[in-house]
């Protein structure tokens, strides 16, 4: 999905001058990164909110246009009321297209309607991860990674290293470790060989009281 984002340079600084725009509708944010120096930049509020409700806004390469010159950038930080649903600043970092990105991209996961676990023996998925740290080119960078969960029983995982991820795409490895992305668990939260025993137990094993 392609976003096109324009914007005017913002001239005056300052607290006092943030919440003149806020009150005109308009948003203060920075662009930076490149060789360019930062610019202070103002938006659109209504816009920018609705962008900001696309989940591809927040992992795509977007067009941004300063007073009409135009520019490619990531979202990298916005800010927003505690409680209102009002964005306060934004920011957005130049995109260089010979330069590997680092950037966070959402997790789909499809199919758990039809992996046995769920299926068959009832169970459910659990989401450990929504979201992956990843490496690529602009032009590779993907708005979601799909997570396929239609082999799964009860008790079983799909691994960082399992992702089929797309081509020019890479993990960004944080220490050694290959966390799970999923895992298919019975509906009590245990699996398949905790739900036999359960069942299988009999009588309940909890000690008596102690007499009185």
């Amino acid at each position: 999905m392609q976003f096109e984002i324009t914007a005017q340079q913002r001239v005056q600084q300052g607290r006092g001058a943030s919440r003149r725009l806020r009150r005109a509708s308009k948003v203060p944010g920075i662009v930076y990164g490149g060789s360019e120096a930062p610019q202070s930049i103002e938006l659109d509020h209504n816009q920018l909110l609705l962008n900001l409700r696309k989940e591809a806004f927040r992992s795509s390469v977007l067009d941004l246009a300063v007073d009409g010159k135009k520019q490619q950038v990531l979202l990298r930080d916005v800010q927003f009321h505690p409680y209102k649903p009002l964005v306060l600043h934004i920011d957005f970092q130049r995109v260089d297209a010979t330069h590997e990105l680092h950037i966070k991209v959402p997790l789909h996961f499809i199919n758990a309607d039809i992996a046995p676990g769920v299926k068959v023996s009832g169970g459910m998925a659990n989401h450990i991860m929504t979201e992956i740290d990843i490496a690529c080119l602009p032009a590779d960078l993907p708005s979601f990674i799909e997570v396929d969960l239609s082999t799964l029983n009860i008790g079983q995982n799909i691994h960082v290293s399992g992702l089929t991820l797309p081509k020019g795409v890479k993990v960004v490895a944080h220490g050694s470790d290959d966390p799970i992305v999923v895992t298919v668990v019975g509906r009590g939260g245990g699996s398949e060989e905790e739900e036999q025993t359960t069942e299988e137990g009999g009588e309940d094993t909890a000690a008596p009281a102690a007499a009185a």
